[in-house]
């Protein structure tokens, strides 16, 4: 009884841990391209988009997405693809 107690409270704490996108600064992408990115595969708007793309650019980072382990590295996995500097934390 004790384990099956334990294994729900640790499977509960799984289901609401928030893992974070961030997405650096580099030299190389331009904000159109960054932009595109972020709506194409975070599913921002494109306000939203370039919002993320000038806090970027003025502080070398943003946080642009929050949500589950797997569904942040894949969005990484796929910004990386497109030559994006992420982070997942």
């Amino acid at each position: 009884m004790q384990t099956d107690l334990k294994d729900k409270v640790e499977s509960k704490e799984k289901e609401t841990d928030i893992s974070i996108l961030v997405l650096y600064n580099d030299d190389v992408n331009s904000f159109e391209h960054v932009i595109a990115c972020l709506v194409g595969i975070c599913g921002h708007s494109s306000h939203q988009a370039e919002q993320c793309a000038m806090i970027v650019h003025n502080s070398g980072k943003c946080k642009v997405k929050s949500g589950g382990l797997d569904e942040m590295i894949k969005m990484a996995e796929r910004l990386i693809d497109n030559d994006l500097t992420v982070e997942v934390v």
